[in-house]
């Protein structure tokens, strides 16, 4: 019994550094960080029971919104208007394929009509010059026309099928080949009318950011650009954490949990409130840094990752993930290249489009991929074209 009250009153005084990190800990961890971060959606803090539903039904009321205004927009746009938009140019700059599919289940929603009209608004930011030239490829070949697609037709160039190549395309075959060669009948199609420097392909519940074309800019004047097959505009917010088996993740984690605790550490002469003893030691830089990036995981690395925003250089480039691509970047003429990998592979269950991509760079000599971070896209897509969707979409 002596042990123990010799025990405790060694450590648990407030002049112990440990029952300093221990109370620190406790209140970050248990109280600081619960109460701030557990309406964030993609924090571990996130209570999914309470909130949920309520935020996935407030973001399928903005996009019912934003699709009504987009309808109501391009119905009142005057063709003539619109007219420097169809009206394209052999090799430009840059190439923005729009990838479309009619969505029965999605129709009030005008996904499509978003992308284009959040595109229209954008595509003039680079001065005198557009940005880009922009194409809608409507792969719809049901019997059923793409009523959004039309729409446009009179303010951008809107390339489909020939009726004996959807007549073809209607063998049967998987939701996931077929996806595929929609892909790259849209490649080859933007390459065959423009000859583009650069594509991007977006799907059409892509919605781009206000700075999409600026960042682009950015991004193919590094050099990393002239020796890559593709870099990858989106991935999912979920799948952004930290804690994940791509090591260059783990060393950005270390790295932010050695910066900050070096900082935090070399602060405490200067502005200390709470009387904390540490000081720049081996253990306490080890605290820190493990309370750091603790805490980061915990609030959620998609959340640090929206400071990078703050300029067009601070976006980060790494390789590419697996998983998806709703919005993809192909500079040169690796979008051929693309085409014809794709096209030589057969997609299925367990081995879509971006799967094969992804063997792809790994299995194929001298062939790159990256991955820009935060998102250049915002997916807008709660129901999908090609899967089978539940009755009321969640965000996760």
């Amino acid at each position: 019994m002596r042990r123990w009250k010799g025990f405790l009153s060694k450590y648990l005084r407030w002049s112990s550094t440990v029952t300093q990190a221990l109370v620190l800990s406790i209140i970050t961890f248990c109280v600081i960080l619960p109460l701030c971060c557990h309406r964030l959606l993609y924090s571990y803090y996130f209570i999914k029971s309470m909130y949920l539903d309520s935020m996935s039904e407030a973001v399928l009321r903005q996009s019912l919104g934003r699709g009504q205004e987009a309808l109501r927009f391009w119905q009142s746009s005057s063709t003539a208007a619109s007219s420097r938009l169809s009206n394209i140019t052999q090799h430009p700059e840059l190439l923005v394929t729009v990838v479309t599919a009619r969505r029965s289940e999605a129709q009030a929603y005008h996904y499509l009509l978003q992308v284009m009209m959040q595109l229209s608004s954008i595509v003039g930011s680079c001065g005198e010059r557009k940005c880009a030239e922009v194409l809608v490829c409507d792969v719809e070949s049901g019997p059923l026309e793409n009523q959004d697609a039309k729409l446009l037709e009179g303010h951008f160039r809107v390339v489909r099928r020939s009726s004996q190549e959807q007549q073809s395309n209607w063998e049967q075959i998987n939701t996931f080949e077929k996806e595929k060669r929609d892909y790259v009948f849209c490649l080859h199609k933007g390459w065959e009318l423009m000859k583009p420097k650069n594509t991007v392909v977006l799907e059409d519940d892509a919605l781009p950011r206000n700075d999409f074309f600026i960042v682009l800019k950015d991004l193919l004047s590094r050099r990393f650009a002239l020796q890559t097959l593709y870099i990858k505009l989106y991935h999912p917010e979920r799948l952004q954490r930290y804690w994940n088996p791509e090591p260059y993740r783990i060393l950005e984690w270390v790295g932010l949990g050695l910066v900050g605790a070096t900082a935090l550490l070399l602060s405490f002469p200067y502005w200390n409130p709470c009387s904390f003893s540490f000081t720049l030691s081996p253990t306490h830089l080890l605290f820190f840094t493990l309370y750091i990036m603790t805490a980061a995981e915990l609030l959620g690395r998609h959340y640090l990752l929206e400071v990078r925003r703050l300029s067009p250089q601070l976006y980060a480039v790494s390789p590419a993930t697996e998983c998806c691509t709703p919005a993809m970047l192909f500079p040169g003429n690796a979008s051929l290249r693309v085409a014809e990998y794709l096209d030589s592979s057969f997609c299925y269950k367990g081995n879509a489009k971006d799967t094969v991509l992804y063997q792809m760079t790994r299995t194929v000599p001298g062939q790159r991929s990256h991955s820009v971070e935060p998102n250049l896209i915002t997916h807008i897509g709660a129901y999908s074209s090609v899967r089978s969707n539940p009755p009321r979409p969640r965000l996760l």
